[in-house]
Formats: structure tokens, C-alpha cells, sequence
């Protein structure tokens, strides 16, 4: 079984800063995509950015050049630095990670996290 444990939501001013941290546990043998999504209120949840296990990344447009996506091979944990965040930054944001449990590539299957909030407000 294999749990995604987010951290490091919280209420930031305008301009400020926040990372989040999320970490996989359970049994792993292989983490493919690792990626972080958010859902404000009254929409759709959307890819905020993501990371592939070769270093690749890709970014929505809207957090391109303020957010970063990180991982931590080591600790089975990806990270997500929000600089100069927005009032339309607030959402509940979600970790997402494509594991494989096993060698069998059978094994393969796609986690979320439970959610953290993350407000934006002056």
C-alpha cells in the first residue's frame, strides 16, 4: 500500500512564499511521475506542474517562472517552491505520483494525496 502525505499549506500574503512537500511511503520500487495539481473553489482541478524521473519538467502558464518542482529521489518526496503567489494561487492543491510497487511492471499505479490548502490572502 502506498500513501502520499502533503505538507506545508498555510495563509501567505501576496508576494509571499510557501513550499509544499509531499512524501511517499509505503511499498515503492519504482516512482515514475511525480506531480503537483490544485482545485480552487467552483473549478475543475488543474496540473500545476509536473516532473518526470528523467528531470523533465513542465509547468502550467500561469505558474511558469514563479514555481518550481523538485524531488528528492532519497526520500520519495517531491516539492513545489511558490514564489510571488496571487490571490488566484488559492486552492487546495494535490500531490500525484505514478508508482510502480514491484519489479512486475503489472504492478504500476497512479496516488493522490489527500490535499493541502493554500490561501492567498492580505
Amino acid at each position: 500500500q502506498v500513501q502520499l502525505v502533503e505538507s506545508g499549506g498555510g495563509l501567505v500574503q501576496p508576494g509571499g512564499s510557501l513550499r509544499l512537500s509531499c512524501a511517499a511511503s509505503g511499498t515503492i520500487f519504482y516512482i515514475n511521475t511525480m506531480a503537483w495539481y490544485r482545485q480552487a473553489p467552483g473549478k475543475e482541478r488543474e496540473l500545476v506542474a509536473l516532473l518526470f524521473n528523467d528531470g523533465r519538467t513542465n509547468y502550467a502558464d500561469s505558474v511558469t517562472g514563479r514555481f518550481t518542482i523538485s524531488r528528492d529521489n532519497a526520500k520519495n518526496t517531491v516539492y513545489l517552491q511558490m514564489n510571488s503567489l496571487k490571490f488566484e494561487d488559492t486552492a487546495v492543491y494535490y500531490c500525484f505520483a505514478d508508482i510502480q510497487a514491484t519489479p512486475s511492471y503489472s504492478s504500476r499505479r497512479t496516488y493522490w494525496g489527500q490535499g493541502t490548502q493554500v490561501t492567498v490572502s492580505s
